[in-house]
């Protein structure tokens, strides 16, 4: 039997001087103390994955906002009312009145309320109107209703809803829910969409590498790498949850991003690597000056995406807030994996990883293709304009809104449970608008009688409650859609005319005005800083003022797209039915601004990784022409490559349940494939042929900054000295483009 041997070139290196700056140092110190570096990201994952996979149960589902007045006024009842929250059951299948119903239930009422950690019971057999409002109309079904009081704990909750569980009547259902049922229903189920998704796209991310690197070895090390700062990120976020709320549904987010973020960095890693082994560079030199080259271009790249992620903490919503610092702390974690740990792997795995076996050419499918677009340059670019705008098109009809139960998959018990009660039980559905009144129930009522019941759009007042001796809340039914125009416009009235009186307008419209009211105060703020930071990194980058700016609008038009696509499938209902879930009639509120932030530090980290390879090309004496040619043929094919990573990392955390997470997953795939292919290849193109030598135009003052301190990614390396033999190379098919000529 024949055995697979690695191929190791001769000893040629370089000419013993090191490569000098701080990226090359720190390849040199890990590779040569490479069983340190490992044992510590060993013990880094084995950590993240004990330890920080307990976010999970830290977090929180809704975290509020002290800034928000829908939040405040919950906060204000949360304070007067002695109940943490409630645990329902529905009882259907059988009338309610029938006399096997009426014994289980009362039976089981009975030992519910001798539980520990249970403030009050209440079914349809009590007296009044809360008895009565816990029958269907038709007296088929019935509600049980159990508060939990406020220092009860999950194993109280949880006896509570076995014993609801238990409720047997011949004929009768009983599904069991309510508010804390959800919020442990919502973090079970993004705990299992995120480890579905990993285990997804992580093979199949391998069974990629290996077709583009033609070997296990090479392919191997970005997915060690991944794995490894997924640890890293859960340790991260499960130290940011000890100072700060920290959204449930952050974790998936943040999670996908490293993910993906990973496998990205540790393939521009190894791919450089490949190229200097080719070049005849042994494997310490051959790490050291992929350190020095690709290091670069990954801790620049990094930067750009935590500057993308850094205006999120402009915002005051928690959620947002939560997302900027485990988003920043993610990215920090993938750029020190790939600037640490695959060097390190590199120095065990690095003589089995074989080399490509011919430079990329300079002539291949990308240049023909940079020139067929700079023949028809007018043409090209405004069809690419037109048709991008067009699929942004449907995000300028897009509606906001804050989904509840409607996150979880339909088979979810809670979900369920919360349908049923605002299909049959009117009188215990949650209300679309709930005004706190700071005054005892004839005060409230009074208010309710002068002020809410005379508004155009209200339907009624259900039902004034008296929370504490001073403290009442005022339910207020709206025509149609609870989250629609009208209901916010009640809102806005509500909070025009207080009746002289202290109030809290809540509920979910209240919170879909106030979350929009941050957008527009707080959004512009946030999208200024962006724009300002990527900016002067692009300027500090090329020595150019058109380049920044023309990146930033093919940005915003590919993100368009993205938003557009977003609107269409998870509004408007396209592929429901094929992604498996069911149209909410918008999106959940915050997930365009997290969009746009992840989108578009996306975006410029392949921006980056282009616009460096033609600034070197330019440095070198290429006219602008040529080197747009030059840079798009020897980057386009890892541009490719990364980007179909991600789309794979990004479609397969779409895959899980949780809409929030199907929504990211979908936007995400989305923005990276049109910004790789329509926007890299085709618009980048077409607008420097258009713009020609003026793309490296910048003010005279500007020019002197940028010479004195300027960010350059092109490397002095030391000259490798020939081989005594020649390197033998394996004839592998080069996908990447890793020869001599490939990006770093």
């Amino acid at each position: 039997m024949r055995r697979s041997t690695a191929v190791t070139p001769p000893a040629a290196t370089s000419t013993g001087r090191k490569v000098d700056g701080r990226l090359a140092a720190l390849g040199r110190f890990c590779f040569r103390h490479r069983r340190w570096v490992l044992g510590l990201w060993a013990v880094v994952l084995v950590v993240g994955v004990l330890i920080g996979g307990r976010v999970f149960e830290g977090s929180v589902a809704g975290a509020s906002s002290a800034s928000s007045e829908a939040d405040r006024g919950g906060a204000v009842v949360t304070a007067a009312d002695p109940a943490r929250g409630t645990v329902t059951a529905v009882v259907d299948g059988r009338p309610v009145d029938d006399r096997g119903v009426r014994d289980a239930v009362t039976r089981a009422t009975a030992e519910i309320a001798a539980l520990p950690g249970v403030s009050s019971v209440t079914d349809a057999y009590g007296s009044g109107p809360a008895g009565a409002a816990l029958r269907s109309a038709d007296g088929s079904a019935g509600l049980v209703s159990v508060r939990m009081a406020d220092a009860s704990t999950g194993a109280q909750t949880d006896a509570v809803t076995q014993r609801l569980a238990g409720i047997r009547a011949d004929g009768a259902r009983v599904t069991v829910g309510g508010d804390l049922v959800l919020e442990q229903e919502v973090k079970k189920q993004t705990e299992r969409d995120t480890r579905f998704g990993e285990i997804v796209t992580l093979p199949l991310t391998l069974v990629v590498m290996v077709l583009v690197f033609g070997g296990l070895a090479a392919a191997s090390l970005p997915v060690i790498g991944a794995v490894a700062s997924v640890g890293g990120a859960l340790l991260a976020m499960f130290g940011f949850s000890k100072i700060m709320d920290i959204d449930t549904s952050v974790l998936p987010i943040a999670t996908v991003l490293g993910l993906g973020l990973s496998i990205d960095y540790a393939l521009l890693m190894v791919n450089r690597f490949r190229e200097e082994r080719g070049h005849g560079a042994g494997i310490a030199a051959a790490v050291e000056r992929t350190a020095a080259t690709a290091g670069r271009t990954v801790a620049f790249s990094g930067l750009t995406v935590a500057v993308a992620l850094s205006g999120l903490f402009v915002f005051t919503s928690p959620v947002l807030g939560a997302v900027a610092a485990a988003g920043v702390s993610v990215v920090v974690i993938a750029v020190a994996a790939a600037l640490t740990l695959i060097p390190a792997l590199l120095g065990f795995a690095g003589g089995r990883i074989r080399a490509p076996a011919a430079p990329v050419p300079d002539e291949g499918f990308f240049s023909r293709t940079v020139r067929r677009v700079r023949k028809r340059a007018v043409p090209v670019a405004l069809a690419c304009t037109a048709l991008l705008m067009a699929a942004g098109a449907p995000f300028l009809h897009a509606d906001m809104r804050t989904s509840g139960a409607a996150v979880l998959p339909a088979s979810s018990a809670g979900r369920q449970v919360a349908e049923t009660i605002d299909q049959r039980f009117p009188q215990a559905a949650q209300a679309p608008i709930t005004v706190v009144v700071e005054g005892g129930a004839a005060v409230a009522q009074a208010y309710a009688d002068e002020v809410v019941a005379k508004l155009p759009g209200v339907d009624g007042v259900r039902a004034v409650t008296p929370v504490g001796e001073k403290l009442s809340t005022v339910d207020v039914l709206v025509h149609g859609d609870p989250q629609g125009g009208e209901a916010k416009q009640v809102v806005k009235e509500l909070r025009a005319d207080r009746g002289g009186l202290t109030t809290y307008v809540t509920g979910g419209a209240a919170s879909v005005v106030d979350f929009q009211h941050e957008l527009l105060t707080r959004g512009p703020i946030a999208l200024g800083l962006v724009a300002l930071g990527t900016l002067i990194l692009l300027f500090l980058m090329t020595g150019s003022v058109v380049m920044p700016v023309k990146a930033l609008l093919m940005n915003l038009l590919s993100l368009g797209a993205s938003l557009g696509a977003l609107t269409l499938v998870f509004q408007d209902g396209w592929f429901s039915g094929l992604l498996g879930f069911s149209p909410a009639g918008g999106l959940e509120t915050f997930i365009p601004v997290l969009v746009f932030a992840f989108a578009f530090g996306l975006s410029m980290d392949y921006e980056v990784f282009l616009l460096a390879r033609i600034k070197e090309l330019r440095d070198k004496g290429h006219s602008c022409t040529r080197a747009v040619e030059l840079g798009v043929q020897r980057s386009g094919k890892i541009i490719t490559s990364a980007a179909l990573l991600m789309v794979i990392v990004f479609a397969g955390f779409a895959l899980g349940d949780m809409l929030m997470v199907k929504q990211m997953g979908i936007a995400l795939a989305v923005a990276v494939a049109v910004d790789a292919t329509v926007v890299r290849c085709l618009l980048v193109p077409a607008a420097m042929s258009l713009f020609g030598e003026f793309n490296w135009w910048a003010p005279a003052p500007l020019r002197r900054l940028h010479r004195r301190f300027g960010l350059s990614e092109h490397v002095e390396l030391p000259t490798i000295e020939p081989a005594v033999l020649p390197v033998p190379r394996a004839p592998v098919h080069d996908l990447t483009g890793a020869g001599a000529g490939a990006s770093s």
